[in-house]
């Protein structure tokens, strides 16, 4: 088709114009600074805690951090001796209320996002954990990967607590779950069991103990212990109201029934020389359940393997020989089961409920049933 002269230069002129109102339009729809916090103006919430008082209320404690103290890289001056955090209560009827009280106490922006830690206190926990955790899922600010446990006490004590290692005791608890030396659950992980029917929801139980000391420099004494948060097992719950605990043994028998990654040692007699030890240090380990049904009887079948390196001896036989390999390792199944059955033993009949996950497993393979 041909265009004259002016019609071309009136096409060319829509077209810069249509240019010139999409790039208006894109303008407006990309983000910018205009909610932008400055450090100055936000309160970081590290830690977590909530308990139930004697008067029936809900107490709302979180662990702030002090942006002062983590300034810089060095520990010298003034800075070095500065607090990392700060931890400040309010009560309400709900968290959402605490939390509303709180802000007239904390003069800055309470900022959830960063918070690592979510501690639950042993009477708030027996209470029901619903009205507690639907805050968290609801607001947009805390992420979902934080760690859950439930203290042996009150949450508001842990969080006052301090790390030698450590900025804040937040801190440090958050690296104890990411160790995975016992069960860790984020709040994502403990809404899921809550959901679940196969399942009943175990979270990890947490106690003030003391631990280590540090040594005055240039003197011969030596400061007092100090307390910090110390994982102690786990809390068993039925629905959403915790109904006890496991201990450290029982736990790991747990997360064998639970096909869960295990890191840690397993100590069993030597051989030839039972009043000596050896040390195991578990590699990998991996968990089978095979339900089985016939419309009356329920049967579970678990199969666990177990990899290891033998990291000490304390006795003087070879035990390179096969047959010395061959009795370590039934030692070592003996041992995996003895665990199992101790965990296995104090959820059903103690507690009557099923923490293993079993029922999910025969759903699996019987859904009609």
């Amino acid at each position: 088709m041909l265009l004259w002269p002016g019609e071309r230069e009136e096409k060319v002129l829509v077209k810069k114009i249509a240019v010139l109102l999409l790039l208006i339009l894109l303008t407006g729809l990309t983000g910018g600074c205009w909610s932008r916090k400055e450090i100055t103006e936000i309160a970081i919430v590290l830690g977590t805690g909530v308990d139930w008082t004697a008067d029936g209320r809900i107490r709302l404690t979180v662990q702030i951090a002090r942006p002062g103290a983590f300034y810089g890289g060095g520990e010298a001056g003034s800075r070095a001796r500065e607090p990392a955090s700060w931890v400040v209560s309010a009560e309400g009827k709900t968290v959402e209320e605490a939390e509303r009280y709180l802000a007239m106490k904390v003069p800055r922006e309470i900022y959830w996002g960063h918070s690592i830690i979510l501690i639950l206190g042993e009477e708030m926990a027996k209470k029901g954990t619903r009205m507690v955790t639907n805050f968290f899922q609801r607001n947009g600010q805390p992420r979902e990967n934080m760690w859950v446990m439930v203290a042996k006490g009150e949450a508001k004590d842990l969080l006052e607590t301090y790390s030698n290692l450590e900025k804040t005791s937040a801190q440090a608890a958050g690296f104890l779950h990411r160790m995975r030396t016992g069960k860790s659950v984020q709040v994502r992980e403990f809404a899921e069991m809550l959901a679940s029917k196969g399942v009943q929801p175990v979270v990890t139980a947490v106690e003030e103990k003391e631990a280590g000391i540090t040594p005055e420099q240039g003197q011969d004494k030596k400061s007092p212990a100090h307390k910090q948060v110390e994982i102690s097992g786990v809390a068993v719950f039925k629905e959403d109201r915790l109904i006890g605990w496991l201990d450290a043994y029982e736990t790991r028998g747990l997360l064998w029934l639970k096909g869960e990654a295990v890191k840690g040692v397993i100590t069993v007699p030597s051989p030839g020389e039972p009043d000596k030890e050896v040390s195991i240090q578990i590699r990998r380990g991996s968990t089978k359940v095979r339900p089985e049904y016939d419309g009356k009887h329920l049967r579970l079948d678990v199969l666990v393997r177990v990899e290891g390196d033998m990291v000490e001896q304390q006795s003087l036989e070879d035990l390179a020989k096969p047959e010395k390999i061959k009795a370590l390792e039934s030692e070592m199944a003996e041992e995996v089961k003895k665990r199992a059955a101790a965990a296995l033993e104090k959820a059903q009949w103690e507690y009557g409920v099923d923490i293993f996950g079993f029922g999910d497993a025969f759903h699996r393979k019987y859904k009609k049933e």
